[in-house]
């Protein structure tokens, strides 16, 4: 059950929302936040999931923490000792994913794990900006600063010269003016809603930021953005997921290739959209979009169907054509799957890791007796089924589907079975079933609205009823007959 609890900000979501800032020389760690929705007393409202589910996350953080550390080249027995070395840092992702996605938990909507990873790897990449090659140190010491050198095979060398441009360019955005004002595009900036840190943030991060012209940069973009229809909230959220957007030219890069992806389908009326969630679309240049654009035409889908799914979920560019998307095409081949369907219907299954995420649901529904062909059709007719946690998703609800009354194949019919609450809505509407003594489909006791899932129910008990009635009255009439 979800239950609600009461947290201290400095206990669990202090340290999430401002970044974790290590400063030189004395590399202190400083955490602090305010939040808008924070109570008078200092405390933050906040409903959590059941121990399991909790327990579920803490293992998909480690996972996503342990293929962080991998790409960063540290070998799987440093990155397993590091983590288990960890339990605050995997807390603190934990806090993390629950401010990230309150709205989410608020409704006991579960995580899958493309949300998880989607949300922890941008944050594990900005730590490893700031702190570089003592980022082991930071996650094993967290919250506290590390407090002597180590022998771990460092994620990455130091760069004086790039620190120094960081410094510089965290200094220009901080300068003050004789009249004790800000610089002008750092003030244009805070009137839109960003605040000095964030903007701090943003250079720390991508130092040229500091040197964008306002009148030249900034401002012809922000305004350019304002004219497609996205609201002024929500520039501070797009500058902060990719400030080099500032830094591209309208004319010769950011409307041509706009120009592109309208041609091939993109609806005109959803950039305001699109942008917000993948602002990087526009930064990518048109060969990496032409060459993803052609293998979804390769893949069988047409100019209108790759123009909706670029609108729908338009990260699928980020995605390596040679190292994601042919693979996990292939992959799905191979279970008998339409890639094409699929890519329209659930482009974000393709995000996901074939070797982490895909191959483990395959062979978990294989143990239970499916067939390649039988799982290829559960795919085809829900593309989501692979995006669901094993441990906190498909195996209760498996274990809850074998206690009721219906065969095997009923799930290869309905595989949407796995996309439901089994608190709010599996076990709740079965019951009903049960109680009234009649036979439903699966698909008609979960994905009817309530309304009509009564309708159905009351229509089948009125039916059970009226045909035992005539059952007992020609009970009646034989008994008759035989007097």
């Amino acid at each position: 059950m979800v239950q609600e609890i009461h947290v201290r900000l400095d206990e669990l979501i202090l340290p999430i929302l401002k970044r974790t800032r290590l400063s030189f020389p004395a590399k202190l760690f400083s955490c602090q936040a305010q939040f808008a929705d924070s109570g008078i007393d200092g405390s933050f409202s906040l409903k959590v999931v059941s121990p399991t589910l909790l327990a579920a996350e803490r293992e998909e953080a480690k996972a996503v923490l342990s293929l962080f550390f991998k790409k960063q080249g540290l070998s799987n027995a440093v990155a397993t000792r590091t983590i288990n070395k960890s339990d605050h840092f995997i807390d603190h992702l934990i806090a993390k994913l629950h401010y990230i996605y309150k709205s989410r938990y608020l409704v006991g909507r579960e995580l899958t794990t493309l949300e998880i990873r989607d949300a922890l790897i941008p944050y594990l990449e900005s730590l490893l900006e700031e702190h570089g090659n003592i980022i082991v140190d930071v996650v094993e010491n967290f919250p506290n600063p590390p407090v002597k050198e180590k022998t771990v095979v460092p994620v990455s060398q130091p760069n004086p010269t790039l620190d120094s441009k960081k410094l510089k360019a965290m200094s220009r955005v901080s300068e003050i003016d004789p009249d004790g004002k800000l610089r002008p595009h750092v003030l244009y900036l805070i009137e839109l809603g960003m605040d000095l840190e964030k903007i701090k943030a943003i250079t720390q991060r991508f130092p040229a930021f500091a040197y964008y012209s306002l009148e030249g940069k900034i401002k012809p973009v922000v305004e350019f953005l304002l004219d497609l229809g996205v609201p002024k909230s929500d520039i501070p959220t797009i500058l902060n997921k990719r400030p080099q957007l500032c830094g591209i030219s309208l004319s010769e890069n950011l409307i041509p290739t706009m120009t592109f992806l309208e041609n091939l389908g993109v609806d005109k009326k959803q950039w305001a959209k699109v942008i917000y969630r993948f602002p990087a679309l526009l930064t990518h240049s048109r060969q990496k979009v032409k060459t993803t654009v052609e293998f979804l035409c390769e893949m069988g889908l047409s100019a209108e169907s790759i123009g909706k799914i670029l609108t729908r979920s338009p990260n699928i560019i980020s995605y390596s054509v040679e190292d994601k998307l042919r693979p996990t095409a292939e992959y799905f081949l191979s279970l008998g799957v339409d890639v094409a369907v699929l890519l329209y219907r659930c482009p974000q299954t393709f995000g996901l890791s074939i070797e982490a995420n895909l191959k483990p649901v395959t062979e978990f529904f294989l143990e239970r007796g499916y067939s390649i062909e039988e799982i290829g059709i559960m795919i085809s007719r829900y593309g989501a089924l692979y995006t669901f946690s094993l441990s906190e998703n498909l195996i209760p609800k498996w274990e809850f589907f074998l206690t009721m009354d219906y065969s095997k194949s009923e799930l290869v019919k309905f595989p949407q079975y796995f996309g439901y609450s089994l608190v709010e809505r599996i076990k709740p509407r079965y019951a009903l079933v049960k109680e009234s003594g009649v036979s439903l489909l699966l698909n008609q006791v979960l994905s009817l609205s309530y309304s009509d899932f009564e309708k159905v129910l009351d229509k089948k008990v009125k039916k059970m009823l009226s045909n035992k009635d005539k059952s007992g009255s020609s009970d009646d009439l034989r008994a008759d007959n035989v007097h």
